[in-house]
């Protein structure tokens, strides 16, 4: 019983501080991303843009990643979720080969060695079990798709009750989904590094945006080892409570 009031009030405790989502920084000589090279991966006609230091816009063939060179690793993954295409990746083996992105500055770049010993899994934003090719299945290890992520997080509540339970609404809808899958940071808590200075996110959030019924929610779990269920919001507390919109010009109902 007093495990579970300290869990409860460690929950409580993160999820009402302040967290960022360090693109919300500006300036005049920022980098801009627009994606309008892979728009195909957001909503339609609600394709964000962001502005701040070291951002770089990735195209993948089934995702596109926002990365920032400042924490070296991604800001957020977007994908489109449909039920022929998550049934064509339930046939594609996992390749579990993990990699450098050369497209990526070398500073800004995170390696195979920042990883090793770091006591955290690499985590999928983009997941390689929603990838419907055996390309992008393999793009999906590329280190700019991947965070340091608490190991017991990571097979157990995140697998379980947020990326399982989003395909199998997808399936059981019949729905076109837009996930959007990103990073949370503290900012009144000192920054989390493994490696050579790849930080380590707080939490994790997932909006799931269906477009057939016009409806979202974000789920948001601490990034620790013994999280037991997400927290689900409406993508209107999300917008108000973090301020970034990854659905500009769509306002989905409050569910």
């Amino acid at each position: 019983m007093i495990r579970f009031i300290i869990k409860m009030l460690v929950r409580r405790y993160l999820l009402t501080k302040v967290f960022t989502l360090l693109v919300l920084a500006t300036g005049l000589h920022e980098a801009r991303a627009d994606f309008s090279k892979c728009a195909e991966h957001f909503a339609p006609k609600a394709v964000p843009s962001f502005q701040a230091p070291e951002l770089f816009e990735l195209c993948f063939d089934e995702f596109a990643v926002l990365y920032s060179g400042s924490t070296k690793t991604p800001l957020f993954t977007a994908q489109r979720y449909t039920p022929q295409s998550l049934g064509r990746a339930q046939a594609v083996p996992r390749s579990d080969q993990f990699y450098e992105e050369a497209r990526l500055p070398r500073a800004a770049r995170a390696t195979l060695d920042d990883y090793r010993g770091s006591g955290y899994h690499r985590g999928h934003l983009g997941p390689s079990a929603s990838m419907p090719t055996y390309a992008s299945e393999a793009q999906s290890f590329s280190l700019a798709n991947i965070v340091p992520q608490a190991g017991e997080m990571n097979s157990g509540v995140w697998a379980k009750s947020v990326e399982s339970a989003t395909r199998k609404y997808v399936f059981r809808t019949r729905s076109t989904v837009f996930v959007v899958t990103g990073t949370l940071y503290e900012t009144a808590r000192k920054p989390n590094f493994i490696g050579n200075r790849v930080r380590v996110p707080d939490a994790l959030y997932k909006l799931v945006y269906d477009q057939t019924l016009n409806r979202s929610w974000v789920f948001i779990v601490p990034n620790n080892d013994y999280e037991t269920r997400p927290t689900r919001i409406s993508y209107s507390e999300f917008k108000t409570r973090f301020g970034l919109d990854l659905l500009p010009g769509l306002n989905p109902p409050i569910k």
